[in-house]
């Protein structure tokens, strides 16, 4: 593995045990990826790493124009099946946090 990898491999390392259930939490230092979650359903846990490093979300709703009204519907429409997978997956956080 070369120095670069290592490095990454720090970097993007996340202690599963230290973090908090279902608390989004933001990844400035992470190279693709804008935010972090420690994922619990029932006895389930999972780290999803979600969000586009760099790119906004929607911005607040109360008097957003017109164009970032149809780019919201358009974020939510596009990804509606793996929203619905609910807590598990990448697409129901970035809707939450993001969207």
């Amino acid at each position: 593995m070369s120095d670069k990898h290592k490095k990454a491999a720090k970097v993007s390392k996340i202690a599963k045990d230290s973090m908090p259930c279902n608390k989004p939490q933001r990844t400035p230092g992470h190279k693709t990826k804008s935010h972090v979650v420690k994922a619990c359903e029932g006895n389930k846990e999972k780290i999803i790493r979600f969000g586009q490093q760099g790119v906004q979300g929607s911005p607040k709703k109360e008097g957003e124009s017109e164009a970032h009204r149809k780019r919201r519907e358009s974020f939510k429409a596009r990804h509606a099946d793996d929203i619905k997978k609910g807590k598990m997956s990448a697409a129901f956080w970035a809707d939450r946090e993001k969207w």
